[in-house]
């Protein structure tokens, strides 16, 4: 037996994913861009534009896995800076207290929020952004919505997953009057 502790956080290959994800649920953060005013409201709401596997296009918010031995908070600047690029400076809240957490099930109907690959438990934050947003990585596009336009029945049938329930449930939670 080694006395040596493996402490670099990494990916899983492929196959380890694939198995982790069989076995336990994954856990992500999920963060909602938003602008807001001097007084803290919000103003709009930025959305990531992305094509799917299957081709399809979608309305997405910032996603991604927390790694093994990486602080939440960590997680969640990776994924702001990969997402909406390094000059978007985005204010991660003081308190890590995530607004929901969202259970997402490969099984449609147990809750709102689906993931046909795996079962998965993301911490969900409203991060303001004040800087130039400019998409990387996989996402094609970042559009700013008003809060009303984000909630608007053509925005919500673009998010697939329970994304749309999110978003609703992040305004609401930052108080904006829909």
């Amino acid at each position: 037996m080694s006395d040596m502790t493996e402490t670099t956080p990494g990916w899983l290959t492929s196959d380890e994913l694939e198995s982790a994800r069989a076995r336990m649920p994954i856990l992500y953060v999920e963060a909602v861009p938003v602008r807001v005013d001097d007084s803290g409201e919000v103003t709009s709401v930025g959305l990531l534009l992305r094509i799917g596997p299957d081709g399809t296009v979608s309305r997405t918010l910032v996603s991604g896995r927390v790694l093994h031995h990486e602080r939440v908070r960590d997680a969640l600047l990776r994924h702001l800076e990969k997402d909406l690029g390094p000059v978007a400076l985005p204010r991660v809240p003081a308190s890590l207290q995530p607004f929901t957490v969202a259970e997402y099930f490969p099984t449609l109907g147990v809750t709102p929020f689906h993931d046909p690959r795996q079962h998965a438990v993301s911490l969900a934050y409203i991060v303001p952004v004040t800087g130039d947003c400019r998409p990387r990585q996989d996402a094609l596009d970042l559009v700013w919505f008003s809060p009303q336009e984000a909630v608007s029945e053509a925005v919500q049938s673009e998010m697939p997953g329970g994304h749309g329930v999110l978003l609703k449930q992040a305004l609401a939670h930052a108080g904006c009057a829909i």
